[in-house]
């Protein structure tokens, strides 16, 4: 594994190093003591796969507050998204600063999302699947998100959106 630091305090892209020959490859996608290296010291306690459709379609701006803060990382595996996290700690110097970053089926990457971030993403192809590993229980109660079009965040979504729940219409502007 390979950790690439980027502009968002505590957040990285993770390389991974498959291994193949000709019957296909091996990656190892988590590894406590590797990832303890940029300070994950916490167990995964949840694994969430997500199916979306259509292309174009955005879910987000998405985390939980409080003692449900939560670490992700996250895998697609299959088709591409154009995934998005926003530093959402009022303490930090990156608050209110967001990144991207394109991640496909095709390109051995994890997004490591630190507690306090936002994160959402806009699908890239039809029929994206999504691998989520989490280091908090899900809790309805401390769920919060905002609006993806929040003029304040002001993120570039690359395409035409086609599909956005009830949900994530109805959040608020920060």
């Amino acid at each position: 594994m390979e950790f690439i630091e980027t502009i968002l305090e505590g957040a990285y892209i993770i390389n991974l190093d498959p291994k193949g020959d000709e019957r296909g490859s091996f990656t190892r996608m988590f590894c406590q003591k590797e990832l303890s290296k940029i300070g994950f010291n916490k167990n995964v306690v949840q694994i969430n796969h997500s199916i979306t459709n259509e292309k174009g379609t955005i879910r987000g701006m998405h985390y939980q507050d409080g003692s449900s803060s939560e670490i992700k990382i996250i895998r697609v595996i299959k088709g591409s998204v154009y995934d998005v996290i926003v530093d959402m700690r009022p303490s930090s110097n990156t608050y209110l600063k967001w990144i991207s970053v394109t991640l496909s089926k095709d390109s051995p990457q994890l997004l490591y999302v630190p507690q306090g971030f936002a994160h959402g993403f806009q699908t890239l192809s039809q029929d994206v699947e999504m691998i989520y590993q989490h280091s908090t229980f899900y809790d309805p109660s401390s769920e919060r998100g905002f609006c993806y079009n929040d003029p304040k965040i002001g993120i570039s979504w690359p395409l035409p959106i086609s599909v956005v729940s009830e949900r994530d219409l109805n959040y608020p502007k920060i």
